[in-house]
């Protein structure tokens, strides 16, 4: 998992290394500065999307589609997210590159490479109110929502990540049942969930360049809806939702012969989520595979990216262990 982590990071430190101008304004009067700070710019925002969703995944709790059923009931999931993403691969860039001869200001095309993206996060759903009987079924219970996002510290190959406010971060949401899963009734529910990484600081060396991400923070929010039913050994849950994401992060560089340069980008992206979540009961566990994507929103860059655009369609899926009582 830490390996996918810094693959995610590292893309990041990518975009850093190439602002070598006034990154937090792109009019630089040097063609190459004003290249280089656009690709930097375009980096940050084709890798956030992929970032957020990996983080989003897709339901609220694994398996799970509507209320636990008041207290003392409660269910703990580990859950691994992985999306499909994809890298651009800069070892071919250059900011002095121009198809006309008569200006080095110009738009690349850069080439991209499929990657699968990964994440842990541990969830928990508890019980808070039952709801109201209604006939064979309750209407009305309510669960609190807990989640936990986890990006280890790391420091090899000429970069260095680190968690200054620690490597884990707690996120909360809500869950009311429209309906409570029985012998007869699925379970039907409505939630709303906040996930964030915690905060990241990279610095990077690459010969004589020297690349700092400070800041780096995603969050996301996402409402979702959800019906699940359990038939013996195994169950189903489909859902849908919405998630925003929002991602920011202070870059500062030096690339000799230039003096240093800051930047500070920011992405805000509303996107669609649909998931389906199939399980297996074992006891008081299930095992669950979700499948999943995620669609929606515009990013608009300078460059091109080949294969897949910045505001692409993900597909991704998650595998998980569920205990509950």
């Amino acid at each position: 998992m830490k390996c996918n982590l810094v693959v995610v990071m590292g893309a990041l430190v990518a975009s850093a290394v190439t602002v070598e101008g006034q990154a937090s304004q792109c009019n630089s009067s040097v063609a190459p500065q004003q290249n280089a700070c656009n690709m930097g710019v375009d980096l940050f925002n084709y890798m956030a999307p992929q970032l957020g969703a990996v983080i989003a995944g897709g339901n609220t709790t694994l398996g799970q589609g509507g209320t636990m059923g008041g207290f003392p009931r409660f269910a703990i999931s580990l859950r691994a997210n992985a999306l499909a993403g994809s890298l651009p691969q800069l070892r071919s860039y250059t900011p002095f590159y121009s198809p006309n001869p008569l200006s080095n200001t110009s738009a690349q095309t850069v080439p991209t490479k499929n990657q699968v993206l990964a994440m842990p996060v541990v969830d928990a759903s508890i019980g808070v109110f039952p709801g109201l009987s209604l006939g064979v079924t309750r209407v009305g219970g309510i669960d609190a929502l807990v989640n936990v996002s986890y990006i280890p510290e790391y420091n090899g190959g000429g970069v260095t990540v680190k968690t200054p406010n620690g490597s884990t971060k707690f996120g909360y949401g809500v869950r009311v049942g429209v309906l409570q899963e029985g012998l007869l009734t699925p379970g039907i529910g409505v939630s709303y969930v906040k996930r964030d990484l915690p905060t990241v600081d990279i610095h990077a060396t690459a010969g004589q360049n020297s690349i700092d991400v400070n800041a780096l923070d995603a969050k996301t929010t996402s409402w979702r809806v959800t019906a699940s039913k359990s038939f013996l050994l195994y169950g189903l849950a489909l859902g849908g939702g919405q998630d925003k994401y929002e991602s920011s992060a202070s870059i500062s560089g030096v690339a000799p012969p230039y003096v240093p340069a800051t930047a500070n980008v920011s992405q805000s992206l509303t996107r669609t989520n649909y998931f389906a979540d199939v399980y297996m009961n074992m006891m008081l566990a299930k095992l669950v595979a979700e499948i999943g994507t995620t669609s929606g929103g515009k990013v608009a860059t300078y460059n091109t990216f080949s294969g897949k655009p910045a505001d692409a369609s993900r597909l991704y899926g998650s595998l998980g262990l569920r205990i509950g009582f």
